[in-house]
């Protein structure tokens, strides 16, 4: 779960838990042939060979600089967050939370001031979904998840029996997560939260699952020095919140702990489990990839129209491969890329995905991924690579250029939502253009070329 629980995007927007937060780990190079008990250690490079060229000549001595003077702001810094830290101890003991386990959990804390820097950063870029599917499907991570699927078949199969949800569904989510296991973070869980807490822009959030945190290590699950995961406190192979592991992680192993970082059998139950208590529908697909009809108004395709697939096979909309609809009784069509790529009728699944989360490009990955591990196709329309998507400031210049015409986007911020999306669509529709709501360079231009 990268920003996980809840910052939500706009859903039409293409973009990424559990769970929660930001941050989710980034992907791995690489997945451990079979997952141990816990995290294995990192491999040591080896020693360098010795050298058989001549010694260097020492330099001659340089003076010492003198010593930097203390960092007054960094000090006052620390003892805020010394002060913070107490408070906060003060609170989880009244509580309830014991003191061996508030030892454990604060005794050591630190100061991230990484994660204070990336929960503060905006990305100015904005990575095109057919880049970002490229990597999320990629032929070595479907290679690599039919591995791992065959390894875990039997732990995989129970879950999709108790839960309803496919074995390739929760393969793929493991494979974005951490790509199956290789790569889940390695930021302590209580520095990461505590940090965040004590920076206070998201602090009642942090507070509260900081306070989770504590009630899983005085449960016994996992040990601090175990409890780990990205920047914004998602934890485990699968990136769940500590909120979210205490109301959804399954002991499926029977040892009497939830371990979502050692325990394969946990993992997989535990994602299964949340799934189906978001909501996940058993035996209906996440979607389809659809071909729309010549004349079609892609302005209905936005993503929040619902209505059956019976009623969309009525106005044209047929599968790809020339198959019948799926029974999806509230679908949506979506067109991540714009009228020029490719369509998707969506349903009650692929929303429960994004509860996983909150971007668009995060559920098609995960779909698809699923889609190829059970033995099915990739993307079958093309992806217009040659637009090009729009930098945060060129998002805030589309702002101001649609206002300049009339067309209210709500304020210029950089950011692409539902009002910009819906000034966008009038727009096209006024110039005579498809109005599919997708900004790109090129309607950039149009938008700011003389008139």
């Amino acid at each position: 779960m990268t920003d996980r629980f809840f910052f939500p995007r706009a859903w039409p927007a293409c973009g990424a838990l559990v769970l929660g937060l930001a941050g989710c780990a980034a992907p791995g190079a690489g997945s451990p042939t079979a997952p141990a008990a816990a995290p294995a250690a990192p491999t040591l490079p080896a020693p360098p060979a010795p050298s058989t060229a001549p010694a260097p000549v020492p330099a001659p001595a340089v003076p010492a600089a003198p010593a930097a003077a203390p960092d007054v702001a960094a000090q006052a810094q620390a003892q805020a967050f010394a002060q913070w830290v107490a408070q906060f101890r003060a609170e989880a003991r009244a509580a309830g939370i014991a003191e061996g386990t508030l030892h454990s959990a604060f005794d050591g804390v630190q100061l991230r001031p990484d994660v204070i820097a990336r929960d503060r950063s905006q990305a100015e870029f904005t990575r095109a979904v057919w880049d970002y599917l490229d990597t999320a499907a990629s032929d070595a991570r479907v290679a690599r998840g039919q591995q791992r699927l065959q390894e875990w078949r039997s732990e995989l199969d129970a879950a999709a029996a108790r839960h309803g949800v496919p074995a390739e569904i929760v393969a793929a989510i493991w494979g974005m997560e951490s790509n199956y296991g290789a790569n889940y973070g390695d930021v302590p869980t209580i520095d990461a939260l505590a940090t965040l807490g004590f920076d206070g822009r998201r602090g009642p959030w942090a507070r509260g699952q900081l306070m989770a945190a504590l009630r899983i290590l005085q449960n016994g699950d996992i040990p601090r020095e175990r409890m780990i995961g990205s920047w914004a406190g998602a934890m485990g192979q699968t990136q769940f919140l500590p909120s979210v592991f205490l109301a959804h992680a399954v002991d499926a192993d029977g040892d009497g702990r939830r371990d979502i970082w050692g325990s394969m059998p946990d993992v997989i139950a535990s994602t299964a489990n949340f799934l189906r208590h978001e909501g996940w529908q058993p035996g209906q697909p996440w979607g389809v990839e659809v071909q729309l009809p010549p004349g079609f108004d892609v302005a209905r395709a936005d993503g929040e129209l619902r209505q059956s697939a019976a009623q969309w096979a009525a106005e044209g909309v047929r599968r790809v491969d020339g198959a019948a609809l799926p029974d999806l009784p509230d679908a949506a069509l979506l067109l991540p890329a714009g009228a020029r790529g490719p369509a998707f009728l969506v349903g009650a699944n692929f929303r429960t995905l994004l509860r996983y989360n909150n971007a668009t490009s995060y559920a098609l990955g995960v779909g698809l991924l699923a889609q190829r591990l059970a033995g099915g196709p990739g993307v079958q329309a093309a992806w217009p690579r040659e637009l090009t998507p729009l930098r945060r400031e060129e998002v805030r210049a589309l702002q101001q250029a649609l206002h300049a015409r009339g067309f209210d986007s709500g304020t210029p911020d950089g950011v692409v939502g539902r009002a910009t999306r819906a000034a966008l669509r009038a727009w096209q529709r006024s110039a005579g253009l498809p109005p599919d709501g997708y900004p790109t360079v090129q309607l950039l231009e149009q938008l700011t070329a003389p008139r």
